[in-house]
């Protein structure tokens, strides 16, 4: 397992070069600078042709991309932020990845804490009433998209019921997590609902199942220890894709409750053609899925003792 970890970590700088480079020349070639969006209207070409020598994005592009890589390689140095002159985008982004990783960690709590029961407990009743109705209410939810269940969430909780604030941010035990934690998890609820079911009413068909039935093993440990545990690999399997799809609805959702994550900087940045924030934020949350995928493969032996990394076959 460890060389097989190894080998794949192997594979990230080469993965970092490849996306670092491409967004790196797309936001050279997009439309204005950031010097540009601080002049405004009035723009002197004397003082914005001065500035941009400072900066050294007159340089050619390689020369600019080497010297950004070579900081990041060598010091770990993603540069000074444009829009927050004297700062570097380490320590902005050292205050801001906390809270966006806190808030997605909430959601995937939400998405894993009530997709994974609820997907056991309509595979158990197949054909029946409740799993049609589980099913039905689990993709009614994630046809919702966040502009309609934030709004709902706001009206119901912040202006009706004022139990709940509309933005802001205190912690990860603070009431403001709880309405953006509903908003990203529950969309992701009806996928793990769905996996969960198929798969384990494939397991149910398995001749371990039934003779573990036969040993007169409790119906509560049948379930939890041979049933969830063999149907678990096709929602391990999902949950870096569910990473990808959290880090999408970030922005969204940290824009609209007004939470100071990552999500609502980079999208500050992008407007004010922060480049070096910009990149961070690509090399950061390439690795981090990178890694996330990383850890599923090296829980797949865990949840099934025949499967062996590397092998590329079922022991």
């Amino acid at each position: 397992m460890g060389a097989y970890a190894i080998r794949r970590l192997l594979w990230l700088p080469f993965l970092l070069i490849i996306v670092t480079f491409i967004t790196f020349t797309l936001l050279r070639f997009g439309p204005g600078d950031p010097v540009q969006v601080w002049l405004g209207q009035h723009q002197n070409d004397e003082v914005r042709q001065r500035i941009l020598d400072e900066l050294g994005l007159n340089d050619p592009i390689v020369v600019q991309y080497v010297r950004y890589i070579e900081g990041v390689v060598t010091r770990l140095d993603f540069g000074d932020s444009f829009r927050f002159r004297g700062k570097s985008v380490a320590e902005l982004m050292a205050k801001k990845i906390p809270v966006s990783l806190q808030l997605n960690l909430a959601a995937i709590i939400i998405t894993l804490g009530v997709g994974i029961p609820l997907g056991l407990f309509a595979a158990l009743r197949q054909g029946t009433g409740i799993d049609n109705v589980v099913v039905a209410v689990a993709l009614a939810f994630q046809s919702l998209p966040v502009f309609i269940t934030a709004p709902v969430l706001l009206l119901i909780f912040a202006l009706r019921l004022d139990i709940l604030p509309t933005s802001g941010w205190n912690g990860f035990f603070s009431p403001n997590i709880v309405m953006p934690a509903v908003v990203m998890g529950v969309p992701g609820i009806a996928i793990v609902v769905r996996l969960v079911r198929a798969s384990v009413l494939d397991v149910l068909g398995q001749d371990y199942i039934r003779t573990a039935r036969a040993k007169g093993l409790a119906e509560r440990v049948v379930r939890w220890r041979h049933i969830l545990r063999n149907a678990m690999i096709p929602v391990v399997t999902s949950f870096g894709f569910t990473i990808a799809g959290l880090a999408g609805g970030t922005f969204i959702v940290e824009i609209y409750f007004g939470i100071p994550g990552v999500g609502l900087f980079t999208i500050e940045s992008l407007f004010q053609r922060d480049y070096p924030v910009l990149m961070a934020f690509a090399i950061i949350s390439t690795t981090l899925f990178v890694l996330a995928n990383l850890i599923v493969d090296l829980m797949y032996p865990l949840l099934d003792p025949r499967i062996r990394l590397g092998a590329g076959h079922v022991a």
